[in-house]
């Protein structure tokens, strides 16, 4: 009990009185950064939230919002919201027909050596309280995944049994969206994202927290590219990385490669 509420008490620390950074801002369209942490809307999984994306830009822009697509409460990146309903209804349709194009950075176990992708398809992730009433037996889904390497490093500590430690920084972009794809994608490489708790390995995540002071998911959605739903112009919406996920690249020797996704 006095853990879950000092989470409720922290929570509201961090995001009371705490303005999202804005990325684009049109008549129908608003874009922000979401922070690693911070769920896009009120969830049966984490009841005991006080605090979420959609509430927190309606009152910062001082109207509604409609979410167009998610992000897990873990990655932080481009967040798109519709201002009105029809507006939300065009961009949901571009976004199960997977027209919109998506990047994402992560930093992974290993060494990525090559571009590649993954074809693997996967089951439908259900939770136990929020899908109790949806089918068990679902088969599993077509779920494809680019990947590339984007720079390297070996640190001499030894970690899970090995010498040494092998991390990678890979772009990622998602043909599919599938519930954790990337995550779960990474883990069937052999290459779990680092910070994550669900699908990665304990000893590297417990590695981040005490050799770079990192508590969170390296996996940041770093830009969105989409057909305005009216102007039919294509926008390409970025967000940069946020200081802790720059502390590690730069920790790693990495600060030229990530200058452009700062």
């Amino acid at each position: 009990m006095a853990s879950k509420l000092f989470a409720l008490y922290f929570g509201e620390l961090m995001w009371a009185n705490k303005e999202l950074e804005i990325l684009y801002r049109d008549d129908c369209l608003v874009a922000v950064n979401k922070p690693s942490g911070l769920l896009v809307h009120k969830s049966m999984i984490d009841r005991h939230e006080q605090f979420f994306a959609l509430q927190m830009v309606r009152d910062q822009i001082g109207q509604h919002v409609f979410p167009v697509h998610r992000l897990d409460k873990p990655t932080s990146g481009v967040l798109l919201f519709a201002l009105d309903a029809l507006t939300a209804r065009r961009l949901g349709e571009q976004f199960m027909e997977h027209h919109p194009q998506k990047t994402y950075l992560a930093i992974v176990r290993g060494f990525v050596n090559e571009v590649g992708v993954v074809d693997h398809p996967l089951r439908e992730k259900l939770d136990k309280i929020a899908d109790k009433h949806a089918r068990q037996d679902k088969e599993a889904q077509e779920a494809i995944t680019a990947f590339a390497p984007l720079a390297q490093v070996e640190l001499a500590h030894a970690v899970g049994g090995f010498e040494t430690a092998r991390y990678s920084l890979v772009e990622l972009r998602p043909q599919t969206g599938r519930k954790h794809q990337l995550r779960r994608h990474m883990k069937h490489l052999s290459h779990p994202i680092l910070g994550d708790t669900k699908y990665g390995r304990g000893e590297h995540n417990q590695f981040a927290r005490e050799h770079y002071g990192c508590r969170r998911l390296l996996l940041h959605a770093a830009d969105l590219t989409f057909t305005h739903p009216y102007a039919k112009e294509t926008l390409v919406l970025r967000a940069g990385v946020d200081e802790m996920f720059q502390k590690v690249c730069e920790m790693n020797g990495w600060r030229e490669v990530l200058e452009p996704y700062m």
